[in-house]
Formats: C-alpha cells, structure tokens, sequence
C-alpha cells in the first residue's frame, strides 16, 4: 500500500503508485506522476508537470517541478522528467524547461545527486553521474553519461560536458569540456584525463591509451583544433577496439558551441 503520511497533502489528480512512500508536510501536485518503490522525503514539495520514474530515493527539502528562473517564462505547460535509481539528497532544485528550447529538463538514471544542487531550465543529465554539494547548472546545460563534477562548481548556460569527465572542486565551467577530460579550476584549466575512472568501468587497456592519445592530440602538442581533430580520427583504424570513444569524441568536437576547454 501507498504509505503516504497524514500530514502530506497530495492532490487527488497525481498519478502515485501504490508502493510510493511520502513523508511528513510534504506537497505533491495535481501534475505531478511517480512510479514504483519511489521514496520521498520529509517537506519536499514536488509540483507542475513532473514525472518521476520507479525507485528513486528523495530525501527531505527537496523542491522539484518549480517554475523556471527564467523572466520570459509565461505559465507555459513546460516539464520535468526524471528516470529510476537517482539519489536526490537535501535541498535540491530542479526547475521546469522554457518554451523554445523543447520545454524539458531532464535526469536519466542511476545518478547520485548531491545536497543543494540546482538543475535549472532545459538542462538534461544523462546517466550514472554524480554531482557532488552545491553542484550549480545553469539554462540547457548537457551531462553525458558517467559524468562527475566536484562540490561548489557553477557550470555556465549551454555549455555541454562529455561523457566520462570529471570537473573538480570549486570550477567554473564556461566552455564544453570533451569526453574522458579531467578539468578543474577558475579559469578552467584541463589537467589530464580521467583514467582513474575509466578503470574503474572497465575500459580495456586499449581503450585507455586511445584516450590518452586522443589528450596529447588536444592538449600537448601544440596543434590546432582542426589537426587534433584529423589525428584523432586516424585512431580509430589504428586502435579498432576504441573506435566507439573516437567516434563520441570526434562527434563531440564537431557539435561544440562554446568552444573546448583548452
């Protein structure tokens, strides 16, 4: 049975699932859908048209579905979409999408989510990532999968970070930050490559010194972008095994809007 505490007032038109628990002065919406095993905190108030997936762990103070940060905003039927198996630790906000930029904001699954993080307007967090406290992202900001950014980082408005980077503590991210990168600081300077991190998932050997060509082809021998690029493309014939991590790469680079971290 739904275990929803006496003090909780959730609208009858929400769509909860009869394994939802929902805790103490906590406010649901008439918008609002959550699917199975789905634990929600105490004094979290989830609202406008969110729907959350199955056996996701909200812990207390949390506000998710408010209506964007955003002046042009008008009450338009915007979203917030967020998949199974997140953990969203204390004072979270995560705001509904804008209308012209697709109206959602989105988290995948299995992301571990932080104290005070904010995910404002049209962002989109893919999968596996952790944002560690105080996290900050601002309008359409992109994370791709197996992303982590370090505590007290603000990540500037459309910027995109690739899939297996890492950004450290206290960065200010205003530039893309390609695939595989360790990145830290204000400015933002790349340090190296999160090979710690690719081990831990299990990149082959390979794989692993296909990314660190790919970073000397970047970052350490003084070549232009486009020379970079061209080098890194000639990997995938010379080490087939990572052909699926250059092509992500060389996708990355080619759809960067804000220019790389260099």
């Amino acid at each position: 049975m739904t275990q929803i505490h006496a003090t909780a007032l959730v609208d009858p038109a929400a769509e909860i699932d009869g394994t939802v628990s929902i805790g103490p002065y906590t406010v649901i919406g008439p918008h609002v859908k959550i699917g199975a095993g789905t634990t929600v905190g105490a004094h979290c108030v989830i609202e406008g048209r969110t729907t959350i997936g199955r056996d996701n762990r909200i812990f207390q103070f949390n506000s998710l579905g408010a209506v964007p940060q955003d002046k042009k905003y008008a009450g338009e039927p915007t979203e917030l979409t967020i998949g199974d198996r997140n953990t969203i630790r204390e004072f979270c906000t995560f705001n509904l999408g804008v209308p012209g930029a697709g109206g959602v904001t989105s988290v995948g699954n299995d992301n571990w989510i932080m104290a005070y993080t904010h995910i404002a307007h049209d962002c989109h967090v893919d999968n596996h990532t952790t944002l560690a406290n105080n996290t900050t992202l601002a309008g359409h900001v992109h994370l791709a999968d197996w992303v982590t950014v370090g505590g007290l980082t603000g990540i500037h408005q459309f910027v995109s970070v690739g899939a297996h980077a890492m950004i450290g503590f206290a960065s200010a991210v205003s530039q893309d930050v390609p695939p595989f990168m360790l990145v830290d600081g204000n400015p933002l300077a790349v340090r190296g490559f999160n090979v710690v991190g690719l081990r831990r998932r299990g990149f082959s050997p390979e794989r692993v010194a296909a990314v660190k060509q790919m970073h000397k082809l970047l970052y350490r021998q003084g070549l232009t972008l486009e020379q970079s690029r061209s080098g890194i493309e000639a990997l995938a014939s010379d080490m087939p095994e990572a052909a699926p991590d250059v092509d992500m790469m060389n996708r990355f680079l080619a759809s960067a809007t804000r220019g790389i971290a260099r």
